[in-house]
């Protein structure tokens, strides 16, 4: 914008030099002589006029000077512009959003401040495809900065996570689940009953400070709500009490080189794993994961077998609770789905 400014000026000035140096000069001539003055160049075509007049020549010969530094500093300003400038950004963004719009049964991150980054660091760690909804770029980029090579791919909008055409840029109608962990309570309470009305089979799970607000994000459509400050106590708690077991925990959540996690497994009524026992699964064997829990589908949620016998039979509904690598529950998964239909991420 600057060298755009100077271009204009330096013509403005540079035509009105000639129209009052140059006698006979007309306003249209003075206009031609400021453009090649500006251009560097002289196409030997010169006014009759301005022959005898040593102050426009003087005059003429400042203006190409200027006009050679004004076109330098032009490009300089228009490469710029290309490489590092808007243009890149625009590029990325339009790219960006066509993958979003791509997205299916995926999640939303609403919120990068503490809570939403170690939310989107578990995301990225278990390869499920998600979107952050963040107000300030400079969190973005700042995130960007520390974890570059785990993050070069994030797919984000900026924007307002309650207003209506944000939520709508997310795909929150294809997704899977969503992540409100605005600090405010209120924003996470909006949040929750603009998305459970978009879509009423999205899991919701929302940042509550406020425990008198756990309440209401509940009745408004949360499935869940968690408390910082509940979970620190507890665990400051377990640290005390069972330092063993926190530590496991913690080998699997904060240790990089590992991806062990406890997952479950969703048998839908047609899963080729309906009516089988775990026994002929065999799921140690075939997939190195280890059965910890199963829920069956006929019963109420919480009702959950704990270490579940080899002859256990599975049933349609149930959802089995394992402990292994990522990659392997994932394989697991994919086959417990019907024959030819691969499994959401």
């Amino acid at each position: 914008m600057t060298a755009l400014v100077l271009f204009v000026a330096l013509a403005v000035v540079s035509a009105l030099g000639n129209y009052l140096l140059g006698s006979d000069v007309t306003p249209l001539q003075a206009l031609y002589m400021a453009v090649l003055s500006l251009a560097g160049q002289s196409s030997g075509e010169e006014i009759v006029s301005t022959l005898n007049s040593p102050a426009l020549r003087t005059f003429r010969v400042v203006a190409v000077i200027l006009g050679w530094a004004t076109a330098a500093y032009v490009l300089a300003s228009v490469t710029t512009f290309l490489v590092e400038g808007d243009i890149t950004n625009i590029f990325w963004r339009r790219k960006m959003q066509k993958r979003i719009s791509e997205l299916k049964n995926h999640y939303i991150v609403c919120g990068l401040g503490d809570t939403g980054r170690h939310a989107i660091e578990e995301l990225q760690k278990a390869g499920t495809p998600y979107v952050v909804v963040e107000s300030h770029e400079d969190n973005v980029n700042r995130m960007r900065e520390h974890q570059s090579k785990m993050f070069d791919e994030l797919l984000y909008i900026i924007g307002d996570a309650t207003d209506d055409e944000v939520l709508e840029a997310t795909g929150v109608s294809r997704a899977k689940g969503l992540i409100a962990a605005l600090a405010v309570d209120k924003d996470n309470l909006v949040i929750t009953v603009m998305v459970r009305q978009k879509n009423p089979k999205i899991r919701i799970v929302a940042r509550c400070t406020d425990l008198k607000y756990a309440d209401k994000m509940t009745k408004a459509g949360a499935n869940a709500t968690v408390s910082p400050n509940m979970i620190g106590g507890m665990r400051m708690a377990s640290e005390v009490l069972r330092p063993h077991v926190v530590g496991f925990l913690d080998m699997m959540v904060k240790d990089q080189s590992h991806t062990l996690r406890i997952e479950e497994i969703e048998l839908g009524k047609s899963s080729s794993w309906v009516g089988k026992s775990l026994g002929e699964l065999n799921l140690r064997q075939s997939f190195n994961v280890l059965p910890m829990a199963v829920r069956p589908g006929s019963q109420a949620a919480g009702a959950y077998a704990v270490n579940p016998p080899d002859r256990y039979s599975l049933e349609g509904g149930s959802v089995l609770i394992v402990i292994g690598d990522v990659s392997d529950i994932r394989r697991a998964r994919e086959h417990a789905e019907p024959h030819g239909v691969t499994a959401a991420p």
